[in-house]
């Protein structure tokens, strides 16, 4: 019928705590308030800082741009669900954001190998830097990021639009993912498993591992320093780059852990994990910068 061919989706929701939602909602919309003054604070003070004006903070600039593309995909949704009752999402809505969801996240790790690869040269080829990552490189890797990211997800919504979806389609989350909406599919999602497990290891699992075979090479490099202080200080340098990654990974590896392995864990650690892994990179990366960069302390005060 009409409804098995335009389905529409039900948000998750805390069994027992649902007339507690709007409560629930004031630490997420400040979280995501905070998310957008960091990383708009970011993106302005290294526009008008001259000393800012090099691949690494360019870089960081993209890292922002995404952060706040992703948080406003998800987050007013969310809050419209939790302050005004908006549970139901359409097919195509659900669909909308599943794609940004997963390409942003894609350009998002592919954002950070590159900020691996910055750190690498420098530390490892100092005098060859300025020549291998020049403006035009950068603009370059942050237009193949987008690129990467939309040819290896935009497959994963046209996989889901011929498939029916009959019975209950209420998702395990606030906000719709691929492998969440597949799952309530009432057909065969071999095809759209295996594409789907197939990018996420050609994009984040890769880049994952390309990010550690960097920094073997550097740590590598480092330990080549005879003195322990200028060790530290050449590696200080890698500090908030680490943060950023860590921020990105765990969240990301929790919440494939909990798809896989918690179908039997209750709906709230399945709402709090898709959260977090929504939230905490736009909130803590323009943090961890702010500390570690003086330069852009000094701006900001």
């Amino acid at each position: 019928n009409s409804s098995e061919l335009s389905p529409s989706f039900i948000l998750a929701s805390i069994p027992g705590l649902e007339a507690a939602q709007c409560w629930m909602a004031i630490p997420l919309c400040s979280a995501y308030v905070l998310a957008l003054l960091g990383n708009c604070a970011v993106l302005l003070v290294v526009r008008a800082e001259p000393s800012l004006h090099a691949p690494m903070y360019f870089f960081l600039c993209m890292l922002a741009a995404i952060d706040l593309a992703l948080a406003t995909a998800t987050v007013p949704r969310i809050l419209s669900f939790y302050w005004f009752d908006s549970r139901e999402i359409s097919f195509a809505a659900c669909l909308l954001q599943m794609f940004l969801i997963h390409t942003l996240s894609a350009v998002e790790s592919s954002v950070l190998l590159a900020m691996a690869v910055d750190r690498y040269v420098a530390i490892c080829h100092p005098l060859r830097h300025a020549a291998i990552l020049t403006n035009g490189a950068t603009a370059k890797i942050g237009l193949l990021a987008m690129a990467r990211g939309v040819l290896f997800f935009l497959p994963l919504p046209l996989l889901l639009l011929p498939l029916p979806f009959c019975g209950p389609r209420v998702l395990s989350h606030s906000f719709c993912l691929h492998q969440d909406v597949m799952n309530l599919a009432c057909a065969n999602t071999t095809p759209s498993v295996v594409y789907g497990l197939t990018a996420i290891l050609l994009v984040m699992g890769l880049d994952a591992v390309l990010i550690c075979l960097s920094y073997l090479l550097i740590l590598k490099a480092v330990l080549r320093l005879a003195a322990w202080r200028e060790r530290l200080k050449v590696f200080s340098t890698c500090v908030a780059h680490i943060c950023v990654v860590l921020a990105f990974y765990v969240p990301l590896i929790g919440l494939s852990v909990v798809h896989r392995f918690g179908k039997d864990l209750a709906p709230l650690v399945h709402i709090i994990m898709g959260n977090i892994y929504i939230l905490v990179p736009a909130v803590l990366n323009p943090i961890i910068y702010g500390v570690r960069t003086k330069q852009i302390q000094r701006r900001i005060l």
